[in-house]
This record gives C-alpha cells, sequence and structure tokens, in this order.
C-alpha cells in the first residue's frame, strides 16, 4: 500500500530495520513504552489483526511470533520477560492501519495493562 507508513519501513525506503527477511520486518518504536519496544510487522499489508484469513495469513501471524522470540532472546529480555500486544481498531488503540505486534520488555509490567 503506497501510503502506508510501516509498508515503506518494512521496504526499507525509510527508517531503520532491527529486523528483516522476506515476510517480515521489525523495528524500534519512535515513542518507546519500555526499554525495549520493538514493533514487527508483516511485509504484506493487512489492515487489522481481524483481517487475518485462515492459511498463508495465519502461518504469517505465527512467523511474527518467532521473531518476536528472536529479538527478545537479542535485546536480552527473554529471562525476565517481555510482552506481545495487538491492538485492533481505533478502541484499542490502534493508531497505523497496519497489523503490527508490539514487543515490549526491559521493566516490570503491570495488570490489568491500560
Amino acid at each position: 500500500m503506497d501510503d502506508c507508513i510501516f509498508c515503506k519501513i518494512a521496504a526499507g525506503t525509510i527508517g531503520t530495520l532491527a529486523y528483516e527477511d522476506d515476510e517480515v520486518a521489525a523495528f524500534d518504536d519512535l515513542n518507546p513504552q519500555a526499554p525495549v519496544h520493538v514493533l514487527i510487522v508483516p511485509k504484506k499489508h493487512i489492515t487489522r489483526i481481524s483481517d487475518v484469513t485462515d492459511g498463508p495469513d495465519a502461518c504469517l501471524m505465527g512467523k511474527i511470533l518467532v521473531v518476536a522470540n528472536r529479538i527478545a532472546a537479542e535485546r536480552g529480555i527473554s529471562a525476565d520477560g517481555y510482552r506481545i500486544v495487538i491492538n485492533c481498531n481505533e478502541g484499542a488503540g490502534q493508531s497505523v492501519w497496519h497489523v503490527h505486534f508490539h514487543l515490549l520488555g526491559g521493566r516490570q509490567m503491570g495488570w490489568p495493562p491500560g
């Protein structure tokens, strides 16, 4: 999608990637909410998590979780713990219309979130 900021970042045309493969890209959040705050996105434009379908999209979401685990280990937050957050639609806080997973860690997380 030409006007999607996350598509542009995932394509490498702007910003700096922390991780990239053929299907997934990751980059540090510009407004971090924790010492480690990485956004992980599919390179395929999917507007919201509720648009994910069975089959290839479902496999891609699983791959993103594997990438999140890898980044958590690389950033040194695996042992103490981390949180993965996906917001769906405005009421949940989604502000960029491209599926993205927030990987948060490096501090104590409260419950309930939000």
